[in-house]
């Protein structure tokens, strides 16, 4: 029986002995229960420490698609755990906190979504992986940051295409594309925020530095950059570089890596429009912590699971992603 309290807040709420070595504890609990952890590039520090494996979207479902473990947790979002449970439904895919969602996700409500693509009948519909599985449902591919363009340049010229959510992303690819795609209304709060202005005034500081940018980024903030790509895109075009000072416009959880392959080099957060903070952060996704991590393992809940017939409907533009992806040596 789950506790009435574990519920009503989403997580395991059970108090974690302070003596306790929970980095030791969760990989003995990982061992005992054949579990793997899975970790977003955006998670904090000690949770990309801990993990099996940590990367961009992409890369994060080609894992969980192989893996032969009884158990995945996902340290990421709600989507991430609901894309694992469609790719292995064989498996218990774990999440630390059912309350880390996604704002991009949010803003691409399923039923609305499936209505809009009603409404233009003759389109192919193509979606970006921060969605619910009821979305991916109505999809024919699924993209991530790292192939959308590859992806999108698969379809014949003259085809149809409707992209949701991110508007930011959609329109970055029809300009690097010269697609028209019809664009759904959405975008991801942490990406949304970045100052203009206060990238400028960090480049006058560092002069030789190269701006990173993720393509959810607004197309003015999109502008300043040396370099557009995914979170797995920008640390590789890091690694590659000669530079050494970089202003990186995406979420900070990646300073982490790119600190960790490139210690020589300086990265510097772009900051938000919030005067009161340095950097930018998903809300989201630090709702995990070590202490959940540990609970979830020890408990084995929350547990995500996905409609039968949504499940169904949804894996057909996630493996059509994953074949594209393989094919193109992405």
């Amino acid at each position: 029986m789950k506790k009435e309290e574990w519920l009503k807040k989403g997580y395991v709420d059970e108090p974690v002995e302070k003596a306790l070595d929970l980095k030791a504890e969760i990989k003995r609990l990982c061992r005992e229960k054949d579990a793997v952890i899975l970790g977003h590039y955006y998670q904090a520090d000690e949770i990309q420490e801990i993990a099996d494996f940590i990367g961009d979207s992409l890369a994060l479902a080609q894992w969980a698609a192989k893996t032969d473990a009884k158990i995945i947790v996902m340290c990421g979002v709600h989507f991430m755990g609901e894309t694992t449970k469609i790719l292995c439904p064989d498996k218990k895919v774990l999440i630390p906190d059912l309350n880390a969602g996604c704002s991009l996700a949010d803003s691409c409500p399923a039923d609305k979504f499936a209505a809009f693509v009603k409404d233009h009948p003759g389109y192919k519909v193509i979606s970006y992986v921060n969605t619910s599985a009821a979305v991916k449902a109505v999809t024919d591919v699924v993209v991530t940051s790292t192939n959308a363009r590859q992806i999108v340049e698969s379809f014949p010229e003259d085809e149809k295409l409707i992209f949701g959510p991110d508007k930011n992303l959609g329109n970055y690819i029809n300009s690097i594309t010269g697609r028209q795609m019809l664009l759904w209304d959405g975008a991801c709060h942490v990406h949304e925020k970045f100052s203009v202005e206060k990238i400028i005034e960090l480049k006058k500081q560092y002069p030789d530095a190269q701006v990173l940018v993720h393509p959810e980024c607004k197309g003015a903030v999109a502008k300043l950059a040396d370099k557009i790509g995914s979170t797995a895109g920008l640390l590789k075009y890091a690694m590659a570089s000669d530079k050494k000072d970089f202003i990186v416009a995406t979420e900070s959880g990646i300073l982490y890596e790119m600190r960790k392959k490139c210690p020589e080099k300086n990265f510097i957060p772009a900051p938000p429009e919030d005067s009161t903070c340095a950097c930018n952060e998903c809300n989201f996704m630090r709702l995990n912590t070590l202490e959940k991590l540990y609970n979830t393992l020890k408990y084995e809940w929350p547990e995500v699971n996905v409609d039968e017939a949504i499940a169904q409907e949804a894996i057909k533009p996630i493996q059509k992603m994953l074949e594209i992806s393989a094919k193109l040596g992405l």
